[in-house]
């Protein structure tokens, strides 16, 4: 039973760990613009859309707190989605070259035939990279852990298994790394940006069937 859990927290963290914060110039980010509001849509074991949205503290090192909510297309809306709310920082600068830290923590939940899961998890994502006003160039590298699952069996799934149990479990795995690459073009008070990378679980012998994302955004920033 231990080993079907393992399997399904794993297949349920590969289907929705969206390494997500928003993907900003901050070369282009004026320090009067407070509000950032993305929109995006990808490909990551299926098509994922979401929108998210960010404030840019007044501070000596820039932070921006963020907050994100994205959904996986499929028949029923709102089977599968995931909340993040964290921030990001610009942590170090040596001219146009800036060193970023995100930090996140995560509400997601995914539902099948056989059982609806609720995790709670967290983030990590540094971004190192080429800025300038009107584009900017990175590679990303990023850890999504889930903590604590909840599962709910369909009676389907104990008709298989009557000795299974709903309740809350610390998983023994669940872990993803992600690493990529992002960029993006600024004009006037918006960001067009693109993301892509490749998805590997945190004891590096698991792939998903399609372990590659790709992720398309648009920023509008707001005094």
């Amino acid at each position: 039973m231990k080993a079907i859990l393992i399997l399904i927290t794993s297949l349920f963290l590969l289907f929705t760990n969206i390494l997500q914060s928003q993907t900003i110039n901050w070369e282009g980010l004026k320090k009067e613009e407070k509000h950032i509001l993305n929109l995006n849509a990808g490909w990551e074991h299926g098509f994922v859309y979401g929108l998210s949205y960010g404030y840019h503290l007044k501070t000596k090192m820039p932070i921006i707190i963020e907050s994100s909510f994205s959904l996986s297309s499929g028949e029923v809306i709102f089977d599968d989605f995931k909340t993040k709310i964290g921030g990001q920082i610009n942590v170090y600068q040596i001219e146009n070259f800036r060193f970023i830290l995100a930090l996140h923590g995560i509400y997601r939940r995914y539902e099948n035939p056989l059982v609806t899961l609720q995790n709670f998890g967290a983030d990590a994502i540094t971004v190192i990279g080429y800025y300038k006003t009107k584009y900017f160039i990175a590679g990303e590298f990023g850890f999504d852990k889930a903590i604590v699952t909840h599962f709910k069996h369909s009676q389907i799934y104990k008709d298989v298994y009557p000795e299974v149990k709903n309740g809350w479990f610390e998983p023994a795995t669940g872990g993803n790394f992600n690493f990529g690459i992002q960029g993006g073009y600024s004009f006037s008070k918006s960001d067009l940006t693109l993301r892509a990378g490749k998805i590997m679980t945190q004891d590096f012998k698991t792939t998903p069937m399609i372990p590659f994302y790709v992720q398309l955004g648009y920023n509008y920033k707001l005094d």
